[in-house]
C-alpha cells in the first residue's frame, strides 16, 4: 500500500483501521479472537496504522490493539487518546490536567504492551485546562521517549495554533467525509498552513456511506447511532439520495460505494489518511482496496457538484456532544 506522512515525519499507510467499533459505540462489542484476527488480517493488507483510545471501553479496545499488534509492534503506528475522566468503567467527563494525562500515558502503554505511543491525541478539547499546558504535558512524555507525536481531536483553529507553537502537532483527528464537509472552510486550510496531517474518522459516514443502511435498519440498543439526529429514520430515508449516488459512481468505476467515498477523501489532500473501521473481514478487504480506485480530476468535480446539491439532513451529533467540538 501507499504511504503517507502525518505532520513533519510520521509515515504511515494511506489508510488506516479505526479500531474503535470493535468494542465500543456501534453495537456489540466482538470476541477477542475475532477482533485479532481482523487486525493482523490488516497487517497482512499493508496498513500500518491503527486507531484506539482508553475511553473505548473503556480500556478494552486498547488491550485488544495491544495483543493483536504484539507481534509486530515495530512495524506499526500506533495512535490512542487522553481526555476524558473515566468512573466506574464509564465517561464522566473531560479531564486533561497534565497530571492526568501522565498517568494515561502510563496505563496505555501497559494495556497497549509498549514502551511507547506512536501518536497521542487529545480526545476533545478541555475548556477548563489551558491548551498550552495540554502541550506542555505531552511534550514532557515525548521528551521522555514516552510519546513520539501529538495530536488533536475535534479541536478548533485557534486551539491548533496555541497548541502547535508549544509542541508541533503532528495530526488532527476529526470527522471529514463527503456527508461532512464541514472541516473544508476553516480546518483544512489551517493545517496547510501549519504542515499538520489530517485523520478524518467516520469516512463512511458511520457506515451510512456504505450503503449497507437504510431508513428500515434497526441498530443494537447499545449502537451510538440511536441518539445522532442525523440517523433518525426520518433523516436516513432523505439522507439516501447521496447513498444513491454514490452507487451510481461506483458502478460506472466497477467498485463499491464505500471505495468511491474513500477515494474521494484520498485524492482531497496527500496528507489525509483516512481510518475506517469495521468488524468484518470482507469490508476490511473492500475499504483497503480503495486506495486502487483513482478518480479523474472531472470524475471528482462531478461528484463534488452532485452531492452539493443534495442538503444532508440531520445534525452529526446530539446537542450535548456538539458542544465538545471545535473548540
Amino acid at each position: 500500500m501507499q504511504k503517507r506522512a502525518l505532520g513533519k515525519n510520521l509515515e504511515v499507510s494511506a489508510l488506516g483501521l479505526g479500531c474503535m467499533g470493535m468494542n465500543f459505540g456501534l453495537g456489540p462489542a466482538v470476541d477477542k479472537q475475532t477482533g485479532i484476527t481482523l487486525i493482523r488480517r490488516a497487517v497482512e493488507l499493508d496498513v500500518t496504522f491503527f486507531d484506539t483510545a482508553e475511553v473505548y471501553g473503556p480500556y478494552t479496545n486498547e488491550e485488544l490493539v495491544g495483543e493483536a499488534l504484539l507481534p509486530v509492534r515495530d512495524q506499526v503506528v500506533i495512535a490512542t487518546k487522553f481526555g476524558f475522566k473515566i468512573e466506574n468503567g464509564k465517561q464522566a467527563g473531560l479531564d486533561s490536567r497534565p497530571r492526568h494525562i501522565k498517568e494515561v500515558a502510563e496505563a496505555s502503554l501497559r494495556r497497549l504492551r509498549t514502551d511507547r505511543i506512536d501518536l497521542f491525541y487529545q480526545h476533545r478539547v478541555d475548556d477548563k485546562v489551558p491548551i498550552e499546558d495540554v502541550a506542555g504535558a505531552v511534550k514532557e512524555l515525548i521528551q521522555q521517549g514516552k510519546v513520539k507525536h501529538f495530536g488533536l481531536s475535534e479541536a478548533g483553529p485557534q486551539t491548533i495554533r496555541r497548541a502547535h507553537k508549544i509542541q508541533p502537532v503532528t495530526a488532527l483527528q476529526s470527522e471529514y467525509s463527503l456527508w461532512w464537509r464541514d472541516p473544508e472552510h476553516e480546518i483544512i486550510p489551517t493545517l496547510e498552513e501549519l504542515g499538520i496531517g489530517f485523520v478524518p474518522f467516520s469516512p463512511l459516514g458511520k457506515g451510512f456511506l456504505t450503503g449497507a443502511i437504510n431508513a428500515d435498519t434497526q441498530f443494537a440498543q447499545n449502537d451510538f447511532r440511536n441518539i445522532v439526529p442525523r440517523f433518525s429514520a426520518e433523516n436516513r430515508k432523505a439522507n439516501q439520495a447521496v447513498v444513491d449516488l454514490l452507487a451510481q459512481f461506483a458502478n460506472e468505476k466497477s467498485a463499491t460505494p464505500a471505495q468511491v467515498a474513500l477515494a474521494w477523501l484520498l485524492a482531497q489532500k496527500p496528507w489525509i489518511v483516512p481510518i475506517p473501521g469495521t468488524t468484518k473481514l470482507h469490508r476490511l478487504e473492500e475499504n483497503v482496496a480503495a486506495v486502487n480506485v483513482q478518480l479523474t480530476d472531472n470524475e471528482l468535480r462531478q461528484l463534488d457538484s452532485a452531492v452539493s446539491r443534495i442538503p444532508v439532513q440531520g445534525a452529526r451529533y446530539p446537542e450535548e456532544l456538539q458542544k465538545l467540538v471545535g473548540r
